[in-house]
Order: C-alpha cells, then sequence, then structure tokens
C-alpha cells in the first residue's frame, strides 16, 4: 500500500523555514548591535543552507516580520515575489494571526531582505525580476556606510552582476561596477573590493577584454584577502590573463593554486581550474599526469582534455587533429579553443624528440612523413622545424643539409647534468610556498591578545592573594 502524504506536513515545514529565518535575523540584529561581522557572516551561511526551500509565502512572511508594512522597502519587495497559490496564502493566513511580527529599522535587516528576496528571484529563474530588485537594492547600498553591512554588500554585489549574466547584459552594468569598487576603495571595504574587482575582470574576461582587464588588476589596491572564495576566483582569472600573454610560468602557478585552495564542493570551478591548467602545461611542454583525468566527478568533463593529452604526447599530429574536430564544441564553450590552435607547434616538437631519439640518423624527407605535415613543401618546412628546435634546445642534433640529413647526437647521463638540482629546487620551493601560505592563513578569535593578558593580571592576583592569605595565617599562628 501506498502511504499518503500528510497535509499537515508543508504547514509544519513552512513554520519552521520561518523560525529559522527569525532566528538569522536575530542574529543579524544582536550582530549589528554589537558591530560583530562575524555573526552576519555566520547569518548569511544559514541563508544559503535554506535557500533550495525557500518559498513565495515563506519570503512573504519574513519581510512582514522584518519590516514595517506598507514602507518603501516592504512594498518594492513584495512586488517582485510571485502571486501566491490558494494553499500558500491559506498557511499564511493561519500562521500569521498567531504570530505577531516584531518590526525592526536596522538597515542591515533591510539589505538582508533584499538579500533574500534577489536569491530567491535568482533560484526561481526569473531574472528580469531579479536584475530590477538587484538594481533597487545597489541604489538603497549607496546610500548606508556601516561596517557591518559590507558583509551582506558583498554578497549583494555577486547576485547583482550574476543577474545580469543570465539576462546577457553584463556589459550594462560595468559602469556601475566601476563606481561601486570606488566607493568600497573610499570606504575601506576590503571585502567589498575583492568581490567587485573580481566581478569586474569577470565582466571584461566575459567579452575577451584582457587587455583592459589586465589594466585594472595591476591597477586595484592590493591588500592581504579577506575571503577563500574570493581569493579562489581572482586566482583563476588571474590565470587566464597570464595564458592570453604567453606567461604560462605564472599562469600554471595560479591555476594550480586556484584548484587547490578552492572548496571541494566546488566542483564545477576545480573543473574550470584543471582544463586551463592542463593547456597551460601542455604548452610549456609537461605532460599532465594521468591522475589529474581521473579525481573523482571529473573524469566525464575532463574526457576532452585527455585525448588532447594522449595526441600531445605521442606526438601525432593527425590524431590532434581529429581530436581537436571531435571536442570543438566543448572546447568553444570552455573558451579554450585559441590555446588549443597555440599546440599545434608542441604536437610536432614532441614528435620530432620522440624521432631524433629513436633514429641516430634519417633523412628530412622522412621526418616530414613521420610528422605527417601537409604542406606544399613539406621537406623545407622540416628542414626549418628542425632547425627551429636545435636553436631552441629542445633536441641535441645537428643538420647535414647537404646530404639532407638530420644527425642525432647521443644521449647523456641526465643525472650528470642540472636537471635533477632544478627539479628538487622546484619541489622544495613549492612546499616552502605553501607553508608560508599557511602560516598567513592562520586565524585567531578576535582580542585573543587582550585576553590573554587579562588571564595573566588574573592568574598573579590571585597568586598574590595567596600569598597575603599565607602571610597573615603564618602572623596569626605567631601570635599563639
Amino acid at each position: 500500500m501506498k502511504e499518503t502524504p500528510d497535509p499537515a506536513s508543508a504547514p509544519s515545514n513552512s513554520a519552521t523555514f520561518r523560525l529559522d529565518l527569525k532566528e538569522i535575523a536575530s542574529l543579524i540584529e544582536t550582530g549589528a548591535y554589537a558591530r560583530e561581522v562575524r555573526r552576519i557572516a555566520r547569518a548569511i551561511r544559514l541563508t544559503m543552507a535554506l535557500r533550495r526551500k525557500l518559498k513565495t509565502s515563506v519570503v512573504s512572511a519574513f519581510l512582514n516580520f522584518a519590516l514595517t508594512p506598507g514602507s518603501e522597502a516592504h512594498s518594492r519587495l513584495s512586488s517582485y515575489l510571485p502571486k501566491e497559490d490558494d494553499h500558500e496564502m491559506e498557511v499564511d493566513t493561519a500562521t500569521s494571526v498567531v504570530q505577531a511580527p516584531v518590526k525592526h529599522s536596522l538597515p542591515e535587516l533591510e539589505i538582508f531582505s533584499y538579500l533574500l528576496v534577489l536569491i530567491f528571484l535568482i533560484d526561481q529563474k526569473r531574472y528580469s525580476e531579479a536584475k530590477a530588485c538587484s538594481s533597487a537594492s545597489i541604489a538603497r547600498l549607496k546610500n548606508i556606510n556601516r561596517r557591518t553591512v559590507d558583509v551582506l554588500a558583498s554578497r549583494l554585489y555577486f547576485y547583482y552582476s550574476l543577474s545580469y549574466e543570465h539576462t546577457g547584459d553584463l556589459a550594462e552594468i560595468r559602469g556601475n561596477l566601476l563606481a561601486l569598487h570606488q566607493i568600497a576603495t573610499l570606504r575601506h571595504d576590503e571585502l567589498g573590493q575583492e568581490t567587485l574587482l573580481n566581478l569586474l575582470l569577470r565582466n571584461y574576461l566575459h567579452y575577451n577584454l584582457y587587455d583592459q582587464a589586465e589594466k585594472l588588476r595591476s591597477k586595484a589596491p592590493r591588500f592581504e584577502a579577506h575571503s577563500n572564495q574570493q581569493f579562489c576566483r581572482y586566482l583563476f582569472y588571474l590565470g587566464k590573463i597570464r595564458t592570453i600573454q604567453l606567461e604560462y610560468t605564472d599562469a600554471k602557478e595560479s591555476l594550480l593554486q586556484a584548484a587547490r585552495k578552492a572548496p571541494i564542493a566546488a566542483l564545477c570551478f576545480r573543473i574550470q581550474c584543471t582544463k586551463w591548467a592542463v593547456i597551460v602545461r601542455l604548452l610549456l611542454g609537461e605532460i599532465p599526469e594521468r591522475t589529474v583525468f581521473m579525481q573523482k566527478g571529473m573524469e566525464t568533463a575532463l574526457r576532452p582534455y585527455f585525448e588532447l593529452t594522449n595526441a600531445v604526447r605521442i606526438g601525432d599530429l593527425e590524431l590532434f587533429k581529429s581530436v581537436a574536430e571531435k571536442f570543438s564544441e566543448t572546447f568553444s564553450l570552455d573558451r579554450t579553443q585559441n590555446l588549443i590552435v597555440r599546440l599545434r607547434h608542441n604536437v610536432i616538437r614532441t614528435g620530432l624528440r620522440n624521432i631524433s631519439i629513436s633514429y641516430s640518423r634519417i633523412s628530412l624527407t622522412d621526418v616530414a612523413k613521420k610528422l605527417r605535415l601537409d604542406s606544399p613543401n613539406p621537406v623545407a618546412d622540416a628542414e626549418s622545424i628542425v632547425s627551429k628546435a636545435i636553436r631552441d634546445g629542445a633536441i641535441d642534433a645537428t643538420i647535414d643539409h647537404a646530404k639532407g640529413w638530420m644527425v642525432s647526437k647521443e644521449t647523456g647521463d641526465i643525472y650528470s647534468t642540472n636537471e635533477p638540482q632544478m627539479a628538487f629546487n622546484s619541489r622544495i620551493a613549492f612546499c616552502l610556498n605553501m607553508h608560508n601560505e599557511a602560516v598567513r592563513a592562520l586565524r585567531f578569535p578576535p582580542n585573543s591578545h587582550k585576553e590573554k593578558e587579562i588571564a595573566e593580571k588574573r592568574r598573579e592576583r590571585q597568586q598574590q592573594e595567596q600569598e597575603l592569605a599565607k602571610h597573615i595565617a603564618e602572623e596569626d599562628d605567631d601570635e599563639f
């Protein structure tokens, strides 16, 4: 027999969500009065855990609780919400009779109400209403200068940009984001500066404006990162800019660091970082390990890049072309198509290196055939390619132009060169850098040094009281 759902379960769930939101509001109110930003940050984390369960009735009931009915903010936010159905209206009426709303006038609660409605609209895919709500929230936010609002403001900036990105109007808010970044800088809102800088970089990169993005990044004020998520995004954007500018070593470091620092739950972000890191490592002449493509939850997404890596590792130009054509749509969506075009030279160089290792002497005609060069004059192209590889140090060989041969030199012992020393040096530098970052990331409770001093003074006072009591007891013993 099938169990019928309890009709009373829906009202109880809605009432539970209302209580949770009221507890969040109480937490924000306490943090605002005590000027403790960590309480407001905790309230935002609790809200993100409830966002998938929000309904129109729940959000409307919270607005009635947090804002004064009939006020400008309450009327505006209520107009963005979709109409309730009959069942939700009955439940809302039943609960509103029992619970009398408590009115608040805190700017933090008003901004949080904007944030809650905006998150609800984006989750419901009502992007036009979300655009209007986010624009109204930003206009209200410009008139509030409180440090306890900074955490809420940074979230509003993010969803403001996201709502316009979903509608394809991201270029419209670029000037507004620049103005907001200037305001955050003047107000010393470092978390807002981090968020807005990343949103501006994302805005520029969305339209392939890499030069403007680099100019903004280089001139923006620098400070210690306050949010790990924002720092990961910054490293990812920096890695993309460095890749386009042919600075592959710096790009590799930034992308790998972003993937390593990203939370485990941010799977899509780590996949994007890994894709770009694989391309950069291939452009550097490195071959990523198979374990990179076998990470949990990434196997399917990284499959095109695994086959691309295999083609580069073999040095087969035909296989490389077939893989590039097979997954061209995927590479276009990932915006790595232009980078893959750059890999053609690396494929040829890898194949040439394999030929130089396998043959002590080979004709340039055979080199052109093995490389599968499809140019009108493959022998001349093979000769120029071999000459450039010898000049760059990719292969250790000479060219006999008279006979048309490539003569490879005998490979020596690699341990007699500086290669092992360079490998150990890079590993040691990586470990030291990770240690320094871990030390910088240490966090301590606020005013911990003052609490330590108070504890030491208390211990010293108790010791003095014990000594005084002992001295008085000895005097009493002497009197007897």
